[in-house]
């Protein structure tokens, strides 16, 4: 069954699957990587402390 648009998806304002789920994986990237660098302070502050 295919779906038959009336116009195209940047006049409708509708976002094409692809386009979101490359930005669910740009945002989940940017969360980790700030995870990451967060718990990297943590243990470098720790390891200064000493």
């Amino acid at each position: 069954m295919s779906v038959v648009r009336t116009q195209p998806p940047e006049v409708s304002g509708e976002r094409r699957v692809r386009e979101q789920a490359r930005d669910a994986l740009a945002l989940m990237a940017f969360s980790a990587s700030l995870s990451v660098g967060c718990a990297l302070l943590l243990v470098l502050t720790h390891l200064a402390g000493r």
